[in-house]
């Protein structure tokens, strides 16, 4: 199938819409699924000088609407983050959080916290609600930040990502087994969770079933100045050169990384780029991240920062 191509700021087919800061990736926990290998000790941390700048060029772009600051964990820099979220207010953008909560451990103390950001503009508040964070535990923060959310008329959505488990077909019938749970195998996932799940050969890995490569609805940006088309994927360099800039001359034809997974998946990047794989992956996430670690030397500026594949 021929690769669309995308036109860029002012084409038909420029259709992002959101734009998530990972205002830091400094996390309080260091939990087995992170995408980002986000830890007590990952560097990484925007200055709000640095946050006014992508909200100026997100304002260029036209067709952006919301604005979300997530991590690592985003209250660890509260003060930041309620500055970040009250500018980005004030430009006419929709303004959410992705938090894992911690600091709700009453509903006073959420109070403490929510009703400032309330104020400053936020109108979605995402909360980590799984057992990587809080275990079996029901009555977690985040259930508190939640039921302060909604008395604050925030929009308020739980995140539940469960440890992966086989699902086999019913006895009699034909068909693969499946992996429920809903961690996607990459970063630290991809290193800490596939042991002993069922894996298929990589020439059956031929697309990216989870990122629009071509038409991105979201982009991830970081301090580093990297636009994150997916975890660790860079489409250019904002500090180099303007957000809107970039976003408008993005082809992902011509991108070393994005222009094999969008013809064939992983696969693509196996047979375009003369690597040599694993026989069998877990699927093309899991696929994707291993063969991409395997390239970080040869594209350092596209395969970035390389803290999110677990190397310094």
């Amino acid at each position: 199938m021929p690769s669309k191509i995308y036109h860029g700021l002012n084409g038909v087919y420029n259709l992002l819409s959101e734009i998530h800061f990972l205002l830091t990736y400094l996390c309080n926990f260091e939990c087995d699924h992170c995408f980002l290998y986000c830890s007590p000790t990952t560097p990484g941390t925007f200055t709000i000088q640095q946050v006014e700048d992508v909200l100026d060029e997100a304002l260029k772009i036209g067709t952006i609407k919301t604005i979300y600051f997530e991590g690592g964990e985003p209250t660890l820099y509260f003060p930041l983050l309620l500055e970040s979220v009250k500018r980005a207010h004030q430009k006419g953008f929709e303004v959410g959080i992705v938090s894992n909560a911690y600091g709700a451990l009453a509903e006073e103390d959420a109070h403490l916290w929510l009703d400032p950001l309330a104020k400053a503009g936020l109108s979605v508040l995402s909360v980590s609600d799984d057992t990587f964070h809080y275990g079996d535990d029901r009555d977690n923060p985040t259930v508190t930040a939640r039921k302060v959310g909604d008395q604050l008329k925030l929009n308020t959505f739980p995140i539940c990502i469960d440890p992966p488990q086989v699902i086999n077909p019913p006895p009699g019938e034909k068909g693969q087994s499946l992996i429920g749970g809903g961690a996607k195998f990459r970063g630290r996932a991809a290193d800490k969770l596939t042991e002993g799940l069922p894996t298929r050969p990589w020439s059956e890995l031929v697309e990216c079933p989870y990122e629009d490569l071509v038409t991105p609805s979201r982009v991830h940006v970081d301090s580093y100045g990297n636009i994150q088309i997916c975890q660790g994927i860079s489409i250019g360099n904002f500090w180099e050169r303007p957000l809107s800039e970039i976003m408008a001359k993005y082809n992902p034809g011509n991108h070393p990384i994005c222009g094999p997974l969008n013809r064939k998946g992983p696969a693509g990047l196996i047979e375009e780029l003369g690597l040599s794989p694993e026989e069998e992956y877990v699927d093309e996430c899991h696929a994707c991240f291993n063969l991409r670690r395997a390239l970080l030397n040869d594209y350092p500026r596209e395969l970035t920062p390389r803290q999110v594949y677990g190397v310094s």
